[in-house]
């Protein structure tokens, strides 16, 4: 009897490394392995190990597609294959070279400059899966970052900030849910009015407000999080010792987001108003209210990323015109990217972040260098959506306006 429940246990490990989906992922995460092995912090300073990494990762994507994963078992193979190339050329590099543009600051970089696409592909994950596109996320985070900075001045602490541009965003999509839902307009047309609206509101109260100049010094900025040991340490201190708030905040805003929508009653109302919502109602869903409450959670946590832009340590509490530069688009691109699921939303906004934050170095060593890498995201993200690597899966009543009969 011992033996026979040693194999039950046994049982699921194995139906799982059996799986061709995982031994897919696995071989992508190696072929991203090996093109990182001659950087810091591991430094590998010759070419067996990204090779041999690089090979296991290629022949891991050959399996996969012989077990019928095509796209991901060939997405595997390309990343085994691309890291070998680009390990080989960190290895070529100089390790001064390799040490000024890989470095700890360099992960504390691509996790600031993720943060608010954190915070906005979920906030767009939110409101598709109730069924809503919100397309509007730019002119919310604009909102967010505008009226944020505004109440940190005016009422002398960060908090004040944060609770008037979550506010604000909530409200600028409570206008947008109006016309989306119960008036049923056009939802791309919708967003875009909104993106529009926000521009030019935040553009007159900048005016009238601050007169078209900076905000004054002394604003009250988002803190730190200073972990205790970590100061000390090589690598990890100069990483994650000394974070903002709101990153910590939208890592645990991921794991929050995925227990919400997938492990309560509430994610399955949710979801079950974004895939058939007149399904929904018949069994007592208020599909409407379940559509509002998601678009308006949608704006907060859109203006809770532009309150970082202005009020985090990139924005120094300033404010400029136009401040938030196409990063809600950018987080439409990551949750898409995602499949709008919040582990991937933030994979991807982790990835954009790591684009940008690479891009600003490699800027001092080849300016077309630093050009590629900035692009390099939004072509991925065609990539995704083209299928290559499994094509991204909609709601199924996202977009469409629901009339009850």
């Amino acid at each position: 009897m011992s033996a026979s429940w040693v194999g039950n246990l046994d049982n699921p490990v194995s139906a799982r490394l059996r799986d061709p989906k995982f031994s897919g992922w696995t071989g992508v995460f190696l072929g991203a392995f090996a093109a990182f092995l001659a950087i810091p912090p591991i430094e590998a300073r010759t070419v067996v190990w990204p090779i041999l990494v690089g090979v296991v990762a290629a022949v891991l994507g050959i399996w996969t597609v012989a077990r019928g994963e095509r796209h991901l078992g060939w997405g595997a193979v390309a990343a085994g294959v691309i890291g070998i190339g680009l390990g080989i050329l960190a290895t070529r590099s100089g390790t001064t070279n390799l040490g000024n543009v890989f470095d700890a600051t360099l992960v504390a970089q691509t996790f600031g400059l993720a943060t608010p696409l954190v915070f906005g592909a979920i906030a767009g994950m939110v409101s598709e899966r109730s069924g809503v596109i919100n397309v509007g996320l730019e002119g919310m985070m604009l909102m967010g970052a505008f009226w944020g900075v505004y109440g940190a001045d005016k009422g002398g602490t960060w908090v004040v900030g944060l609770l008037v541009g979550a506010a604000v965003g909530g409200v600028m999509a409570l206008v947008y849910a109006v016309f989306a839902i119960h008036l049923r307009a056009d939802q791309i047309v919708g967003g875009t009015a909104v993106n529009f609206l926000a521009l030019g509101i935040t553009g007159y109260f900048f005016v009238q407000l601050y007169h078209n100049e900076p905000v004054p010094s002394g604003v009250s900025l988002l803190p730190n999080v200073h972990i205790p040991g970590l100061s000390g340490l090589a690598f990890f201190g100069p990483a994650i010792g000394d974070l903002s708030l709101l990153t910590w905040a939208g890592f645990a805003l991921v794991i929050v987001s995925f227990v919400v929508l997938f492990k309560t009653p509430l994610g399955l109302r949710i979801r079950a108003c974004g895939e058939h919502p007149r399904a929904a109602d018949t069994v007592g869903i208020n599909v409407y209210a379940i559509r509002y409450g998601c678009v308006a959670m949608s704006g907060v946590l859109a203006a809770i990323g532009g309150v970082y832009l202005s009020e985090g340590p990139q924005g120094n509490g300033t404010f400029i015109f136009d401040m938030t530069n196409g990063r809600g688009f950018i987080a439409l691109a990551a949750m898409i990217f995602g499949n709008w699921r919040p582990a991937g939303a933030f994979g991807a906004a982790i990835l954009f972040g790591f684009s940008s934050a690479l891009a600003l170095r490699l800027q001092i060593y080849s300016a077309s260098a630093a050009t590629l890498f900035n692009v390099l995201p939004y072509v991925l993200t065609l990539i995704a959506v083209a299928g290559v690597i499994g094509r991204p899966t909609a709601p199924a009543a996202d977009g469409r306006p629901y009339v009850r009969q």
